[in-house]
């Protein structure tokens, strides 16, 4: 197709603070998780699609399939409201536990 950009699964971005590996970072109202370590104000590369385990607020019990949130502090959560869709919970997370797994923009 002449009019493909790209196949959707990465996208650079340069972040205003520090990104760890593996981390996430919202553009806009994309998930994306970092590739390697980015820097503040310098480019790197991210990844939009996948399934990803990442910190949760330890208090939620997420059920498998559920639409999850993601908290400005990068926490997931099941609270909608104030937090942005990060996507599906790919297995249930109860209560108590450190970490979800997401496919994220899902």
């Amino acid at each position: 197709m002449k009019n493909q950009i790209c196949d959707g699964n990465t996208i650079d971005h340069t972040p205003a603070a520090d990104v760890a590996s593996g981390a996430t970072a919202l553009i806009g109202k994309l998930v994306a998780v970092a590739l390697g370590d980015v820097k503040a104000n310098k480019e790197g590369t991210f990844v939009t699609t996948g399934v990803f385990e990442l910190p949760k607020v330890q208090a939620d019990d997420i059920g498998q399939g559920a639409q999850i949130y993601i908290k400005a502090d990068g926490n997931i959560t099941s609270t909608a409201s104030g937090n942005t869709s990060a996507g599906k919970a790919w297995a249930a997370a109860g209560n108590p536990s450190d970490t979800a797994w997401v496919k994220i923009n899902g």
